[in-house]
């Protein structure tokens, strides 16, 4: 599978033997809360996965820093040195808003949404890749191990490889792959696929997604593919590496949750949430970005439609929405958000009493103890995603379910629904079956719920985002000995 070089390899230069590479840096700017430096570590399962490999080893992670137009030199922070890419306004609207979150995106989410073909915002993509393929080969030390996050950057690896032919390189596709018939529809179709297998091992979320990516690449550039892996040649036809792709699915920060759901202030949080709510019979949550992957129109509409029924009322149940904010200068984002109100509204409008609400709407971000508490109110949680690479509110549920009471209902187009097979799985575009499934959570039996969460809850503390990274970074480990060998 020959590849065209658009790089000149560069002598290494940098101290780092393990680097991050992912779209942004692993913190955020602070303003008088007492920090040293003006920075605090993100939330976020992938930074807490990361953080105990960079402490131990001579860590850095290469990002954007999150303001445009502004460029950084190089710092330290909480046991990692990191080194900010320069991002103008200009390009955060061709690479990121553009390419990357309305041509990628929705592709890769089976096109529930249209995605657009831009040479401009590709032009920039490939720039601003380039950037930071500069930026993790200057910060490696010889031999290190690079490890790039997304779909932002799928070129970055094929980059880096031709900058630093001495590193080993990962990737981790944190979003669904699409099946070769969708992602024909790319233009660009070739250099992405090129760029990808200048990885020796690259991730995904779901077998499917793997499955999809190694079909792609034989189909769209003629690839020899045995036993989940290519070897990759150059222009001339000599093999430059062998790049594996497998699943990996990723997890949760498993302590983190079941901490914060033992802690007193949060169970009264999620007592007063119920009380607050007029303690309903039932609570039912949904936790998702306002996306129209999601699925939350599907909810909403079967929720609605039991409220019609008479077999749900609002005496007796709750729905709790939290929508928080996402791409909002994105069309998209916000028609999406104008629906999503514009039903709340409705069913609220025709349901509700004095006394009670149908659907507490909130479109904002909260805390991840506010999260835990919600979980810990709600009796019934709701994941209707239409295409989701994972899923991790379903996995945080189950994991602040230390009681094992409560119900999941699970999408199976969500990668989450491969790990929780003990979920009630549903397809969200038959609302028929959706409503089916809600009111069997609301009414399932403690005997069978308490079934359920344990088998969901034993899976999810054998497998959390340490494992997950751990899994990857000795796959990686192995590979490349048996590469050397």
């Amino acid at each position: 599978m020959p590849h065209k070089s658009s790089a000149k390899a560069t002598t290494p230069t940098g101290n780092s033997d393990f680097i991050v590479v992912s779209n942004r840096l692993p913190v955020d700017r602070v303003v008088n809360e007492g920090s040293d430096d003006g920075w605090r570590r993100s939330p976020g399962g992938l930074v807490t996965a990361l953080a105990p490999v960079m402490a131990a080893r001579e860590g850095a992670w290469v990002g954007w820093h999150g303001a445009a137009d502004e460029t950084l030199e190089p710092f330290h922070h909480d046991n990692m040195d990191l080194f900010p890419v320069a991002l103008t306004a200009d390009e955060v609207e061709l690479y990121y808003e553009g390419f990357s979150n309305s041509t990628l995106w929705p592709l890769y989410h089976d096109v529930i949404a249209t995605p657009e073909f831009h040479r401009t915002w590709w032009d920039s993509y490939q720039l601003i890749n380039k950037r930071f393929a500069h930026a993790a080969a200057d910060a490696a030390a010889p031999k290190a191990t690079v490890w790039v996050q997304d779909y932002q950057l799928q070129l970055v690896p094929q980059y880096l490889r031709e900058l630093r032919p001495d590193l080993r390189i990962g990737f981790f596709n944190h979003i669904p792959f699409p099946s070769p018939e969708i992602f024909a529809q790319m233009p660009w179709r070739k250099p992405i696929l090129e760029g990808l297998l200048g990885a020796d091992l690259i991730g995904f979320q779901r077998p499917n997604d793997s499955a999809n990516f190694l079909r792609s690449a034989r189909r769209f550039l003629g690839a020899g593919v045995k036993a989940k892996q290519v070897h990759v040649k150059d222009a001339t036809g000599k093999n430059t590496h062998i790049a594996r792709a497998e699943p990996f699915p990723i997890s949760i920060d498993v302590n983190q949750i079941q901490t914060l759901a033992r802690r007193p202030d949060v169970i009264a949080r999620s007592q007063q949430i119920r009380e607050e709510l007029g303690n309903p019979t039932t609570l039912l949550l949904g936790v998702d970005r306002l996306d129209y992957t999601k699925g939350i129109t599907h909810r909403l509409k079967a929720y609605g439609e039991l409220l019609e029924d008479g077999v749900v009322t609002v005496e007796d149940a709750a729905l709790i929405q939290v929508a928080s904010p996402s791409r909002e200068r994105v069309e998209t984002y916000k028609q999406l958000r104008e629906d999503v109100e514009g039903m709340v509204g409705r069913i609220n409008g025709q349901h509700d009493t004095i006394q009670n609400t149908a659907v507490r709407y909130l479109h904002h971000s909260y805390p991840v103890e506010e999260m835990v508490a919600l979980y810990l109110a709600a009796d019934v949680m709701l994941v209707t995603a239409l295409r989701d690479g994972m899923n991790l509110v379903a996995k945080e549920y189950v994991a602040a379910r230390g009681d094992n009471t409560g119900a999941l209902v699970l999408s199976e187009f969500t990668g989450a629904a491969d790990q929780l097979k003990q979920a009630l799985l549903i397809n969200p575009h038959d609302i028929d079956g959706l409503k089916a499934v809600i009111l069997r959570a609301i009414n399932l039996p403690k005997a069978e719920s308490a079934r359920r969460m344990r088998a969901m809850r034993r899976q999810i503390l054998d497998h959390d985002v340490q494992r997950w990274s751990e899994d990857f970074l000795s796959t990686l480990a192995q590979k490349a000995v048996r590469d050397d060998s």
